[in-house]
């Protein structure tokens, strides 16, 4: 089986020690040589700036291809597209189009009066410039405000016909949850690759929280596992040994990519990785 393509997911730091975690996250995965690696953007553009900065940085310094996530919340349509036009200028290439949470303190995605009403407006608006690759969100379980699964996938259909080339998922704890939103996507004639996302889990309370607002399903057998290994003091193996044989699986059906949420923690992911196969490119010095 070859090594699959990957990619990493990073979020833009708001403190100094932030900052550091950051740089140590990019410097440790950078020679795993990624596809691409992509910033987050906060809810209500709350790290508008910190975001540019993230990505025109790791750019410029670890030479890799870096997507900016760009969202619709709390902005007109012409300052979004100032941001975007800014991304052009400072070459980045790639954008994530996502419609973006709720700000902080709001229950629903109410669009800008003068904004983008959601997701396809924007990735329109955005190919339409001709500036960037776009890939845009997907959702293997019922998004938050989608009536069912099939509703997600023909709203994926919809942005990739509206200029998106490419998705990434929501992340997921079993394959087949993955693999039976592929074969939907697949009966709706979808053809652009759907990359799975992965989430190397750091912190099992924090995910459990964190998946429950975002609709993936945290299955039982899980929640045993990380309940016995907590008493054992082996959650971080059992995060690895998890996490590799998930995305083993997935390679077995033919998933060529891989896309990592690092959480700006590296070591799991990395750690995946080689497991994997994929292991730092290191440069030999010429021998006499």
């Amino acid at each position: 089986m070859t090594a699959p393509r990957i990619s990493f997911e990073f979020f833009p730091p708001q403190t100094l020690d932030a900052s550091f975690k950051l740089w140590e996250t990019v410097q440790m995965l950078a020679p795993l040589k990624p596809e691409f690696v992509s910033v987050t953007y906060g809810a209500g553009g709350t790290t508008r700036k910190l975001t540019h900065e993230a990505v025109t940085t790791i750019g410029k310094n670890y030479g890799l291809d870096v997507a900016a996530h760009l969202t619709c919340v709390d902005a007109t349509r012409a300052e979004t597209l100032e941001i975007a036009a800014a991304y052009a200028a400072a070459g980045v290439k790639n954008i994530v189009a996502l419609r973006g949470d709720a700000p902080k303190g709001a229950t629903r995605f109410t669009p800008h009066p003068e904004g983008f009403a959601n997701s396809v407006e924007l990735i329109e608006a955005l190919a339409a410039t001709g500036n960037f690759t776009l890939r845009v969100g997907a959702y293997p379980e019922p998004h938050p405000d989608a009536a069912d699964t099939a509703q997600d996938v023909r709203w994926l259909k919809r942005k990739l016909e509206a200029g998106a080339s490419a998705a990434i998922t929501q992340f997921f704890f079993e394959a087949e949850t993955f693999l039976r939103f592929r074969d939907l996507c697949v009966k709706e004639g979808i053809t652009a690759p759907i990359i799975p996302g992965i989430l190397p889990i750091t912190d099992f309370a924090g995910v459990k929280k964190f998946s429950a607002r975002c609709g993936a399903q945290v299955p039982q057998w899980l929640d045993d596992a990380y309940a016995a290994a907590k008493r054992d003091g082996r959650e971080e193996l059992l995060s690895v040994a998890l996490c590799t044989e998930l995305c083993d699986t997935l390679l077995s059906e033919g998933v060529e990519d891989l896309h990592f949420y690092t959480l700006n923690r590296p070591h799991l992911s990395r750690d995946v990785c080689h497991a994997l196969g994929i292991t730092p490119e290191v440069a030999l010095e010429k021998v006499a």
